[in-house]
């Protein structure tokens, strides 16, 4: 999976098309990834104890990898991201458009 926490990204399908974000959480094995404040969903939810107060509650869903550009730092445009291994022999991501290092 090429994006990763951390990432500034960019959503390019869906309800939230056009929105930039960081991303929160990467998931892997389901070829998704959380992004802040997008994709919000409502969940209703019963009270358990005195810690959670029952009600609506809007979270932030996930969005799925192929609907998610991550943005260069250096061109501030969103890109694909290839990888490469470097002279030390580390294993490095890259931005397609400005060939510039994103890690």
């Amino acid at each position: 999976m090429k994006i990763r926490k951390n990432d500034n990204v960019l959503i390019i399908a869906g309800k939230d098309k056009g929105k930039k974000g960081k991303v929160r959480k990467a998931l892997p094995d389901k070829n998704s990834v959380i992004v802040e404040g997008l994709n919000l969903i409502k969940r209703h939810s019963k009270t358990k104890g005195k810690t959670r107060q029952a009600g609506i509650i809007e979270m932030e869903g996930p969005v799925h990898i192929s609907n998610v550009m991550v943005i260069c730092n250096k061109c501030n445009k969103p890109a694909r991201v290839g990888s490469r291994i470097l002279d030390d022999g580390k294993k490095a991501r890259f931005c397609h458009n400005c060939t510039e290092i994103i890690d």
